[in-house]
């Protein structure tokens, strides 16, 4: 039976999961960027989300999006790079517009990634279609705003499919952004890492409320 909503410290629970899936998915990570970039965004995921493990495993936290706000802290101040700056971004501007209320469901889920997606794409300045992690969390971000009155695991099941699409349609674009950018057209046929790792996160968070 899935889960309607979480609790503060099933919150916490599901982002100790999502870490671990992103270390696991390491050389997943490391060989989608070798293809369009310089091969370590996937040491760097590991890194920054073994630094989330620390900071969250064991503690208690006083709000749901007190818990995101621990999450991009720690990836931002773990990484380095663009990396840690755009996804710590994204989990400490979400995680602020989940606001301090003790349980998080598809409404606080389509605000995280709302808010998230649009401060990223403000600092990073990727759009729909340059071939960075936007084209996974705008589909993403989309669909939550969508389904926002569905029961929390309803919508992530929903969300995570549209962000595992997004990561699939950024294969048949041409990169604009980073590194990737030198390869025009070479860099048809692979997706974004950042993508990815966007998708390996959300489907990690639909796992552990479908449980």
């Amino acid at each position: 039976m899935g889960k309607a909503s979480l609790t503060i410290s099933e919150v916490r629970d599901m982002m100790l999961a999502a870490a671990d899936k992103i270390i696991e998915s390491e050389p997943i990570l490391t060989d989608a960027d070798r293809a369009l970039g310089d091969g370590d965004h996937g040491v760097g995921m590991e890194r920054g989300m073994t630094a989330v493990k620390e900071a969250l495993a064991g503690k208690d936290f006083p709000s749901a999006g007190k818990v995101f706000v621990a999450v991009g802290t720690a990836m931002m101040s773990s990484m380095g790079g663009a990396s840690g700056a755009i996804f710590g971004t994204l989990f400490r501007s979400g995680g602020k517009a989940v606001g301090e209320g003790d349980a998080f469901t598809a409404k606080e889920l389509a605000a995280l990634l709302r808010e998230g997606t649009d401060q990223v794409m403000a600092r990073g300045g990727a759009k729909p279609g340059d071939k960075t992690m936007v084209d996974a969390l705008v589909p993403a971000a989309d669909k939550a705003a969508e389904v926002a009155t569905l029961p929390l695991d309803e919508a992530l099941a929903a969300v995570a499919e549209a962000a595992a699409a997004g990561r699939d349609a950024s294969e048949g674009m041409i990169a604009t952004m980073g590194r990737a950018k030198t390869l025009g057209e070479n860099s048809l046929g692979k997706p974004d890492a950042g993508a990815v790792s966007v998708s390996i996160i959300v489907a990690a968070m639909r796992d552990y409320a479908a449980a």
